[in-house]
């Protein structure tokens, strides 16, 4: 056990299972086997998982998100690729490419973020996204860009299977979680500043999910969503005015 434990030994799944059952620690299992299977792939630097172009990104998200059947997604200060018209994507994925000095497929990027809101119209899957209301007033691109997104947002609540919730500014600071996006029950995906996080391990997706559902109660659906995005777009169409 202690080759194990150093690292100058690999365990497998066998290995795991018999040290469970041996040590009466079954009820440990499912999470130390997703620690063993996520070991290599569960923080990875942005420059290596973009690779050599920002379109590799978006093949690799589109193939997750096709293996799901509900996704909850929740960003606090962008609006969420699913949801982004070309323009706020364009503008989102220059700035990203400039950061990380990558390839300037922007076009091709940006065709690939397009094709993956295909799965909003799918009869199988189930969306519930969750914005924060600095969302609505963080300027990516310019007032015309912005006054695109927020056209864009007053519709997407109402389509069929689509959750939106706006957290609204004034809500209790109750959960400190930064984006993240939840996968059925089987995968969270965090980005953070220079890597992104993939999650396995079902006590952690357990806190996750926690966190989904009190942002979830503290968001406003609807009418009272449509009613903060109008608030926003007013003021944004006053400062294209000026």
């Amino acid at each position: 056990m202690s080759k194990y434990e150093f690292g100058k030994l690999h365990a497998s799944d066998a290995v795991v299972r018999a040290y469970c059952r041996h040590s009466n620690a079954e009820n440990q299992l499912d999470d130390l086997l997703a620690t063993l299977h996520a070991v290599d792939s569960a923080y990875i630097e942005w420059k290596r998982l973009l690779g050599s172009s920002l379109t590799s990104g978006q093949q690799r998200i589109k193939k997750i998100e096709a293996a799901a059947q509900a996704v909850r997604n929740y960003q606090p200060v962008i609006v969420t690729g699913l949801l982004q018209t070309p323009e706020y994507a364009e503008a989102i994925l220059r700035r990203v490419g400039e950061f990380y000095q990558l390839p300037g497929d922007i076009d091709q990027a940006v065709a690939a973020r397009m094709e993956r809101q295909q799965a909003l119209y799918k009869r199988d899957k189930r969306f519930h996204f969750l914005i924060g209301e600095a969302a609505l007033y963080t300027t990516v691109g310019d007032d015309r860009v912005m006054i695109g997104q927020l056209d864009r947002l007053l519709t997407a609540g109402s389509l069929p299977r689509v959750t939106l919730g706006i957290v609204p500014l004034t809500a209790e600071a109750r959960v400190l979680f930064n984006n993240f996006v939840v996968y059925d029950r089987r995968l969270v995906a965090e980005e953070g500043s220079t890597a992104k996080l993939t999650i396995t391990q079902p006590r952690e997706i357990t806190l996750y999910l926690r966190a989904f559902d009190i942002l979830a109660g503290q968001s406003v659906t609807g009418e009272a969503a449509r009613a903060l995005i109008r608030a926003a777009l007013k003021r944004r169409g006053r400062q294209a005015d000026t």
